[in-house]
């Protein structure tokens, strides 16, 4: 027989793999990491392991897009200060 904890362990990954299966690229960024640690913390929290694994992936989700998006200002601004310079040697 197989015990609910076990159960759990092999619902939350499966969980997390559908909703990856479901969405597109840009969406599962950073999903499956929050999934996993969701997944755990939700396990840990009184046996809400698949209630973890979908908040995990959300908030996974949420700071991969974030941090795409800091690290595309972060090149914005280096390529502007690469052409202020070379504006300025110009002159």
């Amino acid at each position: 027989m197989v015990s609910t904890t076990a159960k759990q362990w092999v619902a939350a990954p499966l969980a997390a793999l559908l909703l990856l299966g479901a969405s597109n690229d840009a969406l599962a960024k950073g999903c499956i990491k929050g999934a996993a640690v969701g997944a755990v913390a939700g396990h840990v929290a009184h046996h809400h392991a698949l209630l973890g694994a979908a908040a995990g992936c959300v908030v996974g989700h949420h700071l991969a897009k974030k941090k795409e998006r800091e690290e595309r200002e972060r090149r914005r601004e280096q390529r502007r200060e690469a052409e202020q310079q070379a504006h300025a040697a110009g002159t």
